[in-house]
């Protein structure tokens, strides 16, 4: 029995557009190009972006907590934002948004470079532009400060700023501040890190290939290293070429997650990883109906061969997906049984 996907359709259009502002003539141009059932209307709703005035209200609110960290005396520290409203592959209208503080006093880099600089052996793997680079940042002074003192009194800061600009405003979490600006009704994480390199940031004249790592105040640490810019830019660079196709596939699985009562235990870095690993000439010229079955041929590919399963990188490159992990495996297989179901039923419709 086909699902009921004017209900689907419904909840999708809620989240994307809460305040019924959504200017909706994209969507109806590529519907009235053809021939669509109500399956076909609930997939170009749930490819679709979030109405830019939604997103724009998030930046914003971004903007004022760095106008008023920096107005409050964060002078040493640096401002980025990372997540999905940075790619546009969010799925709600209020979508809250992730602003990095990274301290600018230090930053740490992998043990690797001073082996390499010390290691003919190894510098032979090297260009010698990139060895180098490699070289120079061996012989950088060493930072003398202490570095986990300095993240501390940055989450300090920066929290007494925040409760008292914003009455909402929580600091209990270890990893990040949550504030809520009001009269924007946008959320805001305030996340302080420090900036971190490896061999392929320093070799690449670091940029988006900067890696970071989050401060934990509970543990009074660093968190592992995550590599967040270069992850966006490939994800915005990769969309544009294929027309943003690779997006609409993306927000598609995210609101496919949202409806079901499968568990599902997959998350953003999870779905850009499985999308960004398909071959762009499967899907480049394809109508928004056909990426599908892109997916679920994507998706079997990865659940029937494990050696498959095991070769699925994070979109930078440095992490394994669902090697190790069967949980993360059987959530995967939860996700395409509801995509096969969409897309028995997609067959059934005459385009």
């Amino acid at each position: 029995m086909p699902q009921n996907y004017r209900q689907l359709t419904l909840g999708v259009k809620n989240r994307l557009d809460p305040d019924h502002i959504m200017l909706t003539k994209a969507i109806n141009e590529d519907l009235s190009a053809i021939s669509y059932s109500d399956v076909v209307e609930y997939i170009r709703y749930a490819m679709n972006g979030v109405e830019p005035a939604y997103t724009q209200k998030s930046k914003d609110a971004g903007e004022y907590v760095k106008a008023h960290l920096v107005n409050g005396g964060i002078t040493d520290a640096d401002f980025r934002y990372q997540g999905s409203v940075m790619t546009n592959t969010h799925i709600k209208g209020y979508s809250d948004i992730d602003l990095l503080v990274l301290s600018d006093k230090f930053y740490a880099y992998t043990y690797e470079v001073h082996s390499i600089a010390a290691d003919t052996a190894q510098q032979v793997n090297y260009y010698p532009t990139q060895l180098k680079k490699i070289i120079s940042e061996s012989q950088t002074s060493p930072y003398t400060g202490n570095s986990l003192e300095d993240l501390r009194e940055l989450r300090t800061k920066s929290e007494a700023i925040m409760q008292r600009t914003y009455l909402n405003c929580e600091v209990s979490k270890p990893k990040s501040i949550k504030i809520k600006n009001t009269s924007l009704n946008r959320e805001v994480d305030i996340v302080v890190a420090n900036w971190y390199d490896d061999i392929g940031s320093i070799i690449s004249d670091k940029g988006v290939n900067r890696g970071l790592q989050v401060y934990n105040k509970h543990l009074h640490q660093k968190g592992k290293v995550d590599f967040p810019f270069i992850s966006i830019e490939r994800i915005n660079s990769r969309s544009a070429d294929t027309g943003g196709r690779l997006k609409k596939m993306i927000r598609f699985l995210k609101n496919v997650k949202a409806k079901s009562a499968l568990n599902i235990d997959l998350s953003s870095f999870d779905f850009n990883a499985i999308c960004y690993d398909i071959n762009t000439t499967l899907y480049q010229s394809l109508v928004f109906y056909q990426l599908v079955a892109v997916l679920y041929g994507q998706l079997y590919r990865i659940a029937s061969n494990q050696t498959v399963a095991d070769g699925i990188t994070s979109v930078d490159g440095r992490e394994h997906i669902f090697r190790g992990n069967p949980g993360k495996l059987q959530s995967l297989r939860n996700l395409m049984s509801e995509i096969l179901l969409i897309l028995q039923d997609l067959n059934l419709t005459q385009l």
